[in-house]
């Protein structure tokens, strides 16, 4: 796959950041513009995501390769590295597989294990979306809005629904076709020899997606994790807290 879309920030030792599904670098923004205070920040939109290459096999293996290539794109051995959701996983299996890549890793509100498919409805709406390609964000809200119970969900979908580059027709600026293709991949599992380097996951405190039956397969990919709650956020912990979330990274990979 062709190099996917980077954006660099500050100055200092080099932080790696890996956004979730459906998103793209711009979501990381919030925490990426204060962490640039102390680190040079490079932001990714992982491949079928935002201005990154579509098509392709998207999996965990894939996108920690892709990451490796970003460091290698950049000159970089070894880099502190943030993911959040899919881009914790990508983070963590970047761990796992390359793990004289990472010196520090934080991974934000998901575990290394499998999940059950819960983004149906979801692909649904969007496929519905895709299909109709309305000429406006108000349009497609209209058609989505059904297939999605939470409004700051609905917003965050909707960011990716634009005018396509050199043309008035609309779409998504995501590989819907390959996310519902690939869609068991991003729900799987982490997989690999242990990574010893220290680990901070950063938990939701109203998000059920690190559960307390996910420590015995934390500690054993992740032997020297540790845990830390942002109280009275969910799964999106970087964009309702981006001070708190950002203050915690930085005394951690600083510490």
């Amino acid at each position: 796959m062709s190099e996917l879309f980077t954006r660099v920030r500050g100055e200092g030792p080099v932080l790696l950041m890996m956004h979730g599904l459906f998103g793209s670098a711009d979501n990381l923004g919030g925490i990426a513009r204060i962490l640039e205070e102390d680190f040079k920040v490079i932001s990714v939109d992982m491949r079928g995501h935002g201005r990154s290459p579509h098509g392709g096999d998207i999996s965990y293996p894939h996108m920690a390769a892709d990451a490796a290539r970003v460091l290698d794109a950049h000159g970089v051995d070894s880099a502190f590295v943030f993911g959040h959701s899919m881009g914790g996983k990508t983070a963590m299996q970047l761990a796992l597989s390359y793990p004289e890549r990472v010196s520090k890793l934080v991974v934000g509100d998901i575990s290394p294990v499998a999940y059950p498919r819960h983004h149906e409805r979801i692909l649904e709406g969007m496929k519905a979306v895709a299909a109709a390609a309305p000429g406006s964000r108000a349009g497609a809200e209209e058609l989505l809005a059904p297939y999605v119970d939470e409004p700051e969900v609905l917003s965050f979908l909707l960011t990716n629904w634009r005018r396509r580059e050199g043309g008035d027709a609309w779409g998504w600026r995501l590989d819907l076709d390959g996310i519902v293709k690939d869609y068991q991949n991003l729900m799987a599992g982490n997989e690999g020899a242990p990574y010893a380097g220290p680990v901070l996951f950063l938990r939701g405190g109203d998000s059920d997606y690190i559960q307390p039956t996910h420590r015995e397969a934390v500690l054993a990919l992740f032997p020297a994790a540790e845990v830390r709650t942002i109280t009275g956020t969910g799964h999106w912990l970087h964009a309702e807290k981006p001070d708190l979330v950002a203050r915690t990274i930085r005394k951690f990979l600083l510490g």
